[in-house]
């Protein structure tokens, strides 16, 4: 009797052993992808993106990855801002590459990739689309940079701080500047405001005389360019030309734009994340200067994005990994997010996580000044 009792324990226990889940082995090496601009009008931003993530990489790799496993980048091309691109991109990655982490860029491209993000439970972490139409948008869809309908508050109330009352907006006809649009439009008129001019333009347009010619006929106080990259520069080159001369005020810099607006941008005010390569904090200062050695320029805030993208998702592998299982998957990278909520930014300080996807981070009005961003002062971003 004994004797069976034994065998019916020793069984029971195997088969609790084998009903325990088994720790998975780690991958060959954590992949991950990004889709971003690599051509077209928007390249500056592909370029800088992938080489804040490929630094950041080589950065990890370096000491070894995590607990010896090494990352590996994927880089896809939506062709700036090009839905279908961008859906072939995330296709290939999920299904060819298999990874379950993507670093995605821009508004309408990061859009159109969300079902499919969702039906392979892909983590997707956002560090440059900023429209409105991102927040709360997927379960798997997370933002480490301040989404533009913010910016463009801390705009309207610099407007309101200076005296302006007449608002004219020329915008992105897409997710993003379409987004900031319907976002501030009504809290402008409550804050007493009007709009006087609403003019769209395709991304990437080079001829912008017909929107500028509309908007000085309507006589506005100032203008509001909910534009990015190549395009800002070009618009205020052309408003300038035209001879537009109220203050214009955006939600984005590049030096791209600058040296393409040349002095025409000349203090123009921009609200935007923000990042200083010469800040206080050593991650930033160690982070610029290993950036300026690699290749030659200093990073802005995309470049800084992405960098920061890659260190955020090698904390969530090793908080995944300390639970057990699968932990390389989407699914088991985003519990991990949501758990720890707040990281170190290379910006200084912190990059603080929100239930609705968005995060929170140092946002500041900045004027151009010899073609130069100079800070005037923090943005208070309540959400």
């Amino acid at each position: 009797m004994r004797r069976t009792f034994l065998s019916v324990i020793a069984l029971l226990s195997v088969l609790a052993l084998v009903a325990l889940p088994a720790g998975a082995a780690d991958p060959k090496s954590y992949k991950i992808g990004t889709i971003l601009a690599m051509t077209g009008a928007g390249a500056f931003y592909g370029k800088v993106m992938s080489q804040g993530a490929q630094l950041a990489m080589e950065e990890l790799n370096a000491k070894g990855g995590v607990d010896g496993v090494k990352f590996e980048l994927v880089v896809e091309d939506h062709k700036s801002g090009q839905p279908k691109e961008a859906v072939s991109a995330i296709n290939k990655l999920a299904n060819i590459d298999k990874v379950p982490f993507i670093l995605t860029s821009y508004s309408s491209p990061t859009l159109a990739i969300l079902p499919i993000a969702n039906e392979h439970k892909v983590m997707l972490l956002n560090g440059g689309g900023v429209s409105p139409k991102l927040v709360n948008a997927s379960p798997f869809l997370f933002h480490n940079r301040v989404l533009a309908n913010y910016q463009a508050l801390g705009v309207v109330e610099r407007a309101k701080e200076q005296g302006l009352k007449k608002m004219a907006m020329l915008h992105w006809n897409d997710d993003a500047g379409n987004g900031v649009r319907d976002f501030i439009v009504p809290i402008w008129k409550k804050m007493g405001g009007t709009v006087v001019a609403d003019e769209a333009h395709p991304v990437g347009a080079t001829d912008f005389t017909t929107q500028i010619a509309k908007i000085k006929q309507a006589q506005p106080d100032f203008v509001a360019m909910w534009t990015w990259g190549k395009d800002l520069g070009i618009a205020i080159k052309q408003a300038r030309d035209l001879g537009l001369n109220v203050p214009i005020k955006a939600v984005d810099y590049t030096p791209d734009a600058a040296k393409i607006a040349g002095p025409a941008i000349e203090g123009q005010e921009y609200v935007t994340d923000y990042f200083d390569p010469q800040g206080q904090d050593k991650w930033t200062r160690d982070f610029a200067a290993a950036y300026r050695k690699k290749y030659g320029e200093e990073p802005e805030i995309y470049a800084a994005n992405y960098y920061e993208g890659v260190y955020i998702l090698a904390e969530l592998i090793r908080v995944a990994k300390k639970k057990g299982g699968d932990y390389w998957k989407g699914d088991r990278l985003r519990d991990a997010l949501l758990e720890i909520r707040r990281f170190p930014s290379v910006y200084g300080g912190t990059v603080d996580f929100q239930e609705d996807g968005t995060s929170l981070k140092r946002v500041a009005l900045f004027e151009v000044k010899d073609g130069k961003p100079a800070f005037k002062r923090f943005i208070d971003i309540k959400k």
